[in-house]
């Protein structure tokens, strides 16, 4: 049977189409056809968890009804034994609402506004994933920064046949807001555009300047009938060091700006409370005047899409995160790690002022948050830098786009002024070269 035609996918598709709206043709062919099976073995499963027998689902029970788990495991974590159960693929009910309410305390301007519940996903990377079947067909082009986290070749290019379009992310010192314009004004009734704030490699933010001026190019597209899907990638969300900087996610002005764009909010705990191995993050959409109804086929869609990829994500991870959440010394453990990291930023900035040799070999790149920030050698080639630096100096950098990056989230304090002097005698010792 053709998954389009398929009577829940046409369900969900009816939904997103009523009344109207163009959330509909904002999705890809495969997105049209994505549906959760909701009368297969979940949907089945699901009726029948009251049942005094219940003979559906394939886990474990002990004779007392129990989940059935091995005792070394149970004694490694501290978790009640149904987080080894399956959650659903949906993610588990109760951290999703948790996530819902944490995104609007971090996010004030959200508060009133209408968004969906998230979608548990296996963390970000898997979220673009979903996004990439959503939304991108064959030869669909992504509008992005040229300074972009390599991966999206992979999850967008690779494994969905769209095409990183790309514009010059910095206009001096700022975001290059004309680029974006540009691209967004080239023929094509569908826009993809894909946003990363704090930006990796850069550790850029949008200034609140940027993130008006953001809002109100992808407004101009929307409102001259071009459906906009803009995929927020909020790895880093929280990482802001400087005044003036953007405290909010773009999903707070993109969320209810105009029917024709839907936001596509990624983010999850895997950098904001530093927990890269349980890999869990979420999905939320937003949208101008869609109805719970429409909301509820995107996550359906969503769900399916996870269902049909990895089943769930871990359900440990997912109920550690949720007890932690409860805490009482959640926010004041959170802080302080938070200022662990800004102070390497801050002591970053003073090398830099410290060291004005520093500038016959290199130039820093814009940076104001998250874990990275970018040198532009000066005379000398960036991987025959990283290479002597490895060879050399003991030192470990990544190379991106022509740029050096540097994970400053990784070297402790006393290290950064090494750190940047081996990179000025390297570069300068290729310069003599």
């Amino acid at each position: 049977m053709d998954l389009q035609t398929h009577p829940l996918a046409q369900t969900l598709n009816n939904d997103l189409a009523a009344g109207g709206s163009t959330l509909l043709e904002m999705l890809s062919a495969k997105g049209k056809q994505a549906f959760f099976p909701s009368r297969g073995i979940l949907g089945q499963s699901a009726e029948a968890k009251d049942t005094a027998i219940n003979a559906t689902i394939g886990t474990a029970f002990e004779e007392d009804g129990s989940p059935l788990c091995l005792e070394c495991l149970e004694e490694m974590v501290t978790v009640p034994s149904t987080a080894y159960l399956y959650t659903p693929s949906y993610g588990l009910p109760a951290l999703r609402e948790t996530w819902r309410a944490m995104i609007i305390s971090k996010n004030p301007s959200l508060d009133g506004k209408g968004f969906g519940l998230p979608v548990v996903t296996n963390a970000l990377t898997h979220g673009l994933s979903v996004c990439g079947y959503l939304f991108v067909d064959p030869a669909d082009q992504i509008i992005l920064p040229d300074l972009y986290w390599d991966n999206y070749e992979l999850l967008f290019e690779a494994a969905y046949g769209g095409k990183l379009t790309t514009f010059p992310m910095f206009d001096g010192q700022n975001f290059n807001v004309t680029g974006l314009d540009r691209l967004l004004q080239t023929p094509g009734d569908r826009k993809i555009v894909l946003l990363n704030f704090p930006n990796n490699p850069t550790g850029y933010t949008a200034t609140e300047k940027d993130a008006l001026a953001i809002r109100d190019t992808l407004l101009k597209a929307a409102e001259a009938g071009k459906r906009v899907v803009a995929i927020l990638d909020d790895a880093y969300f929280g990482l802001v060091y400087e005044p003036g900087v953007s405290r909010e996610s773009l999903f707070t002005e993109l969320s209810d700006l105009h029917p024709n764009l839907l936001a596509v909010k990624l983010d999850g705990p895997t950098k904001e409370d530093y927990v890269w191995g349980f890999r869990v993050g979420f999905i939320t959409f937003g949208a101008k005047g869609a109805s719970a109804a429409q909301y509820k086929a995107l996550e359906a869609k969503a769900a399916g899409i996870v269902r049909g990829s990895i089943s769930n994500v871990s359900s440990i991870g997912q109920h550690l995160l949720q007890k932690a959440y409860k805490q009482p010394e959640y926010d004041k453990q959170k802080k302080a790690k938070y200022q662990i990291l800004q102070r390497r930023y801050m002591r970053i900035k003073e090398i830099l002022a410290e060291n004005p040799a520093y500038s016959a070999t290199f130039d820093p790149m814009p940076f104001n948050s998250g874990y990275f920030m970018c040198v532009k050698p000066k005379g000398a080639d960036s991987e025959a830098v990283r290479q002597l630096l490895l060879s050399k100096h003991n030192t470990g950098v990544i190379v991106l786009a022509g740029l050096i990056r540097l994970a400053f989230s990784s070297v402790p304090l006393d290290k950064l002024n090494t750190l940047f002097s081996n990179l000025h005698d390297a570069i300068r010792e290729l310069q003599k070269s």
